[in-house]
């Protein structure tokens, strides 16, 4: 039974009422904000994650057909090895003056349930969050998210985040709680607009330039989509929306020759310092192409609104040999595919990097013609 059906012009929605009698393909969902407080973090716990995996499939093929207008077949899947524990990062929102945090209602971004534990984020990060909750008073009043973050090397950071102009005198009082509980932990300051400031051990990278959450799953799509380039010894390689640099380390390790644009400046600072000689730009893809030296090969990894329009206009003027495009959003793949039309896709996987929720990470290969 439904409630609150609501017709739209190609699609309904509506909520379930009472469930009559469960698919075979139905499990009960682990966590209990997934039912209680219909938790938008996930949206097929209720489904078992053989089921979930061929739905994954299943979106990308359809994105393909419906939008690509490319008769393709549903791609097979590499699936995560662990299907809940594995987020690295988990940003939390507060409302109330941080008398609730958490994260949002399904379909309704306006509504913030309080996380008690989220079951698809490492246990060790879960156990950093409840000692939080327990120091809630030490909180800012003026709270706008909370985020949690594992990074590469096991370190464990806590980044506040205030309204803009607002100011926290408390971080030292709270990190020194923390570390008395037996909670190492490099706790990050920043109001809104401004730049992270840390307190406590190591000054690692900050914690809010963006990584894959899923790391494990995410170095097995950087290692495929770099395969998939062949040879690059010698040639010239874009990499676009390059992130903190991993491909460009990947692609200089093989002797490629590599050019690379990433908006955030501070990644692109960690990439120097930490990687190896590569020709780095910060800024937008689409302001700086035209500056860029005429690629061998590309690959590229947008945000899940997929490329720039001029982006994939220069693609097709300079037509690389090889393209591989690494894809957060289905719909938006296969609106650039379209877009490409001097290039003949010859490979598509998909990778699960978000068990549990209704995201799929996606290769495509693309050929010149």
């Amino acid at each position: 039974e439904l409630t609150g059906l609501k017709k739209h012009k190609r699609f309904a929605r509506a909520r379930l009422a009472r469930l009559l009698e469960p698919s075979a393909h139905r499990v009960e969902p682990r966590c209990p904000h997934y039912v209680r407080d219909q938790c938008g973090g996930c949206q097929l716990q209720h489904v078992a994650y053989d089921t979930q995996l061929d739905s994954r499939r299943t979106f990308v093929g359809e994105a393909f057909r419906r939008l690509a207008k490319l008769d393709v077949a549903n791609p097979p899947i590499t699936p995560a090895a662990k299907p809940y524990d594995y987020r690295t990062k988990l940003t939390l929102h507060a409302q109330e003056g941080g008398r609730r945090i958490g994260l949002h209602r399904y379909g309704r971004p306006d509504e913030i349930f309080d996380l008690q534990w989220c079951h698809i984020t490492v246990p060790r990060l879960m156990e950093l969050w409840q000692t939080v909750r327990s120091l809630r008073p030490l909180l800012p009043s003026s709270l706008t998210q909370v985020v949690l973050r594992l990074d590469r090397g096991g370190g464990v950071h806590l980044v506040i985040r205030v309204g803009e102009g607002d100011v926290w005198s408390g971080g030292q009082r709270l990190h020194s709680e923390l570390h008395r509980r037996g909670t190492p932990v490099t706790l990050w300051y920043q109001p809104a607009g401004g730049a992270p400031r840390a307190l406590g051990p190591g000054t690692a990278f900050p914690a809010t330039v963006f990584e894959q959450v899923h790391p494990e799953m995410g170095d097995q799509v950087r290692d495929f989509a770099v395969q998939q380039l062949g040879p690059v010894s010698g040639l010239r390689v874009w990499d676009l929306y390059a992130g903190i640099g991993e491909t460009t380390a990947q692609l200089a390790s093989r002797g490629a020759r590599v050019e690379s644009v990433e908006l955030d400046r501070r990644a692109v600072n960690e990439a120097e310092a930490s990687g190896p000689p590569a020709l780095r730009h910060a800024g937008r893809v689409e302001d700086l192409i035209d500056r860029l030296k005429t690629p061998d090969l590309v690959i590229t990894n947008p945000p899940r609104t997929g490329m720039h329009e001029h982006v994939t206009a220069e693609l097709e003027r300079l037509r690389p040999a090889r393209l591989v495009y690494i894809s957060c959003d289905p719909a938006t793949l296969a609106r650039d595919v379209q877009r490409l039309q001097g290039f003949r896709l010859t490979l598509v996987r998909a990778f699960d990097l978000f068990p549990q929720t209704a995201h799929v990470e996606t290769v495509a290969v693309l050929e010149a013609v």
